[in-house]
């Protein structure tokens, strides 16, 4: 015997509908980042990456005691290389206060670290130059 639904000839005219009322959760997900312009993609990753390194610095306020300096420095870097090959694209409306972020991160780690590293060979300094502290201004 055969499955009636299968062999009816009403199904092969419901089967178009019954796929259309389907739908691929990815095709929706691409569509939806087809449509996120790049420079909003790469800022998210930034912002991603940021707050990542800022917690590994013990800079969260609600995890003030942990501290990974180590996994600071490797995020700090990433940052610091996706702030440089995405320059051009972001522009300086965009990349200025992303690199002001990073400067910050990059002071932090100085500040956190016990071992200083030499000069030009902190965390995304092979990117950005070495870093330091803005002179006090003196009156």
């Amino acid at each position: 015997m055969t499955d009636p639904i299968s062999t009816s000839p009403e199904s092969a005219i419901d089967t178009p509908v019954a796929e259309q009322s389907r739908v691929d959760p990815m095709s929706t997900v691409s569509r939806d980042i087809a449509e996120v312009p790049s420079v909003e993609i790469i800022s998210t990753a930034a912002l991603h990456l940021m707050s990542a390194a800022a917690v590994n610095l013990g800079l969260a306020e609600d995890l003030p005691d942990h501290q990974d300096l180590d996994e600071a420095r490797s995020l700090i870097d990433a940052l610091a290389g996706l702030l440089d090959a995405a320059a051009p694209s972001l522009g300086h409306h965009h990349a200025a206060p992303l690199r002001d972020g990073l400067r910050s991160l990059q002071l932090a780690f100085k500040e956190a670290s016990t071992i200083p590293d030499e000069p030009g060979a902190g965390p995304g300094e092979k990117y950005t130059g070495e870093v330091h502290p803005k002179a006090s201004r003196r009156r």
